[in-house]
Parts: structure tokens; sequence; C-alpha cells
């Protein structure tokens, strides 16, 4: 901005003094906490367990570790931390590493403050840019974090004693700001050593030479408890030196899940076939998610990542879409028998503990949704309320509902069926109470009714069938 000191002098004279980072992420933060402002803006459900534990941590100036399965919101809380910094910060013009213009750090910085004085050029340097974020590999160096000699300049004529001859990693070019390292544990035992100095005593060493550089960072982590606890994959005296461990979770109840995948899922098309998603639709599939992290023939030591909900409801959205589009309806309900089409979209977000066969993650995820299905079913109705329905089935057709059946003809074979022909109004408004326009009235109707049909088949009270037109349900 126009406004802000452009060099050396002009800084010092605006009342500017250095202040640490986390001195800055703690000032911002209780600024925060005074005007009540979200922490945390988007993340659903950590307000009373997560964000006191990161809130604890910003105000005792602790570097962090955040330790949660995958698919906990780890990466996205950690890259939220920018905003507890100020919205920009001076540097000496053409610094490598952020210098501060009245407490150069780097040979560069301290030999054009020395020649310059307080003409020195400065340049403002956004939040942004002050956050470094690594995923850890087996390849990762030392030379990628901390810094490396460079050839090139030596070339030139520096000396290799020299600190021009350095060429600087990610954690210096990180001074003044947070650095993250993703998945700590992946991170090789020798190059986990390398942080050690970096945690403790703030400072760096370059291929032996006695660089101290008291570098002022914010260094945040994340890990999987099975690798943290079990593996034993970070070294114990670098787990000594982190202030704070983080514990996340998957939410808490159903409720929040469906919010969450709400939120991240992609279902506003703006395509011409208009999809609503009904409220027992998304209660199914966080059902089964929520299953899956209880079932004994899945690894629960590696998780069930809520984006496998939010790719079910993305497919589920998806398959609702194709139906509209090849039968020509411009509105559609998700129904149950999109839901048959989530495997594809689970597959690869949950680890067996059974035997590996062809097909038996696809088999697993079918039984969990049947159970699923009858949980939310069971929350609003009872089997035997739909006893005359059964039993109109033993003396008549079939039904189908599925990816070819047209939303006109089905809901005329609907109208012969007791109790969804008579109260289907009332089952839908029951179910869905805050449906959007009557123009979702009909496909809506159908919705409901196969929902229905499918408890029943998963109670034991229908038959269902696959056939090329969808779900068949009789007796």
């Amino acid at each position: 901005m126009p406004d802000r000191p452009r060099t050396r002098g002009e800084l010092r004279e605006s009342g500017y003094s250095p202040e640490s980072v986390k001195d800055e992420m703690r000032r911002n933060l209780i600024q925060k906490l005074k005007a009540t402002e979200e922490l945390f803006p988007g993340i659903v459900g950590y307000d009373e367990t997560v964000v006191p534990q990161i809130t604890n941590a910003i105000l005792s100036k602790h570097d962090l570790l955040f330790l949660g399965l995958r698919g906990q919101g780890k990466t996205r809380m950690l890259r939220m931390l920018i905003n507890f910094l100020d919205d920009s910060i001076p540097i000496v013009a053409g610094s490598e590493v952020n210098d501060d213009p009245l407490m150069p750090l780097s040979k560069f910085s301290r030999d054009r403050v020395a020649t310059e004085g307080d003409a020195c050029p400065i340049e403002w340097v956004g939040r942004s840019d002050r956050y470094h974020e690594k995923l850890a590999t087996p390849d990762v160096t030392i030379a990628d974090l901390i810094g490396e000699v460079d050839l090139i300049k030596h070339a030139e004529g520096r000396h290799l004693s020299s600190e021009d001859v350095m060429h600087f990693g990610l954690i210096p070019r990180s001074h003044r700001g947070i650095f993250c390292m993703n998945e700590l544990p992946d991170l090789s035992p020798k190059i986990q050593v390398g942080l050690f100095n970096v945690l403790e005593e703030r400072d760096i060493q370059i291929r032996g030479f006695t660089v101290r550089l008291p570098l002022d960072l914010c260094l945040v982590f994340s890990a999987n408890p099975e690798d943290y606890t079990n593996r034993g994959r970070i070294v114990t005296p670098l787990k000594d030196r982190i202030g704070s461990v983080v514990s996340t979770h998957y939410p808490t109840t159903r409720d929040l899940g469906v919010t969450i995948t709400r939120e991240n899922a992609w279902t506003n098309r703006n395509t011409d076939i208009a999809v609503f998603v009904p409220t027992y639709i998304r209660s199914i599939l966080e059902e089964t998610a929520r299953l899956a992290r209880t079932s004994p023939h899945v690894n629960q030591t590696s998780g069930v990542s809520v984006r496998m909900s939010i790719a079910n409801l993305e497919n589920a959205v998806s398959n609702a879409e194709r139906r509209g589009l090849l039968l020509g309806e411009s509105h559609v309900a998700v129904n149950i028998s999109d839901l048959m089409h989530i495997a594809a979209s689970t597959r690869g977000k949950m680890e067996l503990t059974m035997s590996d066969e062809p097909g038996e993650e696809d088999r697993l995820v079918h039984r969990l949704l049947s159970e699923a299905i009858k949980n939310v079913f069971d929350e609003s109705f009872k089997p035997k309320q739909f006893r005359s329905l059964v039993e109109h089935f033993e003396s008549s057709e079939a039904i189908t509902i599925g990816d070819k059946s047209n939303l006109v003809d089905t809901n005329i074979a609907l109208k012969t069926l007791p109790l969804l022909g008579s109260q289907i109004i009332d089952l839908v408004a029951q179910l869905e109470p805050e449906l959007p326009t009557n123009t979702f009235q009909a496909a809506l109707e159908v919705s409901v009714a196969g929902f229905i049909l499918d408890a029943l088949h998963h109670h034991n009270r229908l038959n269902r069938r696959q056939t090329d037109h969808g779900q068949l349900y009789g007796l």
C-alpha cells in the first residue's frame, strides 16, 4: 500500500518494533478471542475438543503436532493458522529469508543495511507467503529443509567457509513465518535428527559450517497415530521438543458428519438437471461411514476418511443427474437406487482386515449400506406399519425403481400400492418437511417409496433383485 514505509528509516520513524512470529500469533489470537470471532471458519465439530487445544498451544507459544487419522481436517487446519499472522510484515528488499529491516539475520541483509543504512529499501510480505509446507517423503534431504552449499556460487569465487556460498532450504526461508511438515513419521530418522536444533535452539548448521541463524519460526507437523505410537517412526528426542500435540477425531455425531459433507461435497451442478438430495439420503451415506468406523472388517488403525462420505454423495448426485439426462427429466431426487453406485467412490478409502479377495470390498460396502438404510428407516418407521403393503405383493406384480424407471410411469405404479398410493404425500412431508419447491414433489415421492421398499427388503419383508431397469421389489 502506498502509505506504508518504503525504507528502513521510514519504518523506524513509524514506530515499528520487531516481534517474534509466536508473539504475533498470540496477539492476533487474543484479539480474535476478545471479539468472539470464529477461529477456524468452516471447521465443524471441533469447537469443544480440538480448537481449545490449538488455542492453548498458540497462547503458550508452542510448536504443534496435529495427531489424527486420515480425513480429519489436519492439513486444512494447519493451513488456516496463517489467519493468526498479520496481514503483512516488512522485510529487507531482496532478502531470501524475510529479514526484519531492524534485525537483519542473513549476511546479505546485514551487509545491505550496513552499506545503505536508513536508506535501505524494504518490501512487504503477505501472510500467505509466510507459510511453507512440505510433504514428508523418504527422499526428502537435509538440503531441502535446511540448506546446502551452492557450488555455482563457489565457482564464482566465493569461499566455501563464507555464508555467501550457502543456499537456504525451506526452513530458513520460512523465517518469521510458519513451516509445516506433513506426515512427519514418513521423514527418515536421520532427517528428523536434523530438526533438533531448529526446534530447541532455533539455529541451523549447513555442511558443518557454523552458520548460526537464530530463526524465528512456528513449526507445525501432522502425523497418523498409528505411525506415532506403534511404529515409533517419530524419533523420541524430536517428540520431546514439540510443545503441544493436538489430537483430532472424526465427527462425534451423524448430524455433524452430514453438515461436514453438505459443506464440502459438490452437489450444485448448475446444469439443465436440478438434483435434490433428501435428508434421509444424506443420513444413510453418513451412517454408512460411521458403521465402517466400527466394523471389525475394516482396519480401524487406518481410519475411514470423511472424504468417503463426500465422494459417495457426489457420486449419488451424479447418478441421479445421469438418470435425469437419460430419461429427459429436468427435476430429479436422489434415490436409494443411486446409492447402489457408491462402491466406486468408496474403494480405497478404507482398508480391510479380511483377505483382499476380488470384490470383497464392494460386498462389504453394500452390507454396510444395507445396515445404514435399516438404521435410518427405524428412526422414523416400523416395518409392521407397512404390513398391508407387504401383503399386497403376495397377489400382485412387483414394482421396479431404478436408473431406467420413468418418473411418470413409476408414480402411476405407486398409486396402486397400499399406503404408498394413498399416504405418500404424508410420508414425504414426514421425511422431508422442508421441500424447496413443488417441482420436486413427484421425484421425491418416488425416492421415498424406494427408500421404504428397500428398507422393508433389508428387514426381510420383501424380496429385491437387480434387473436391467433397476431394483425390482416384490415377494
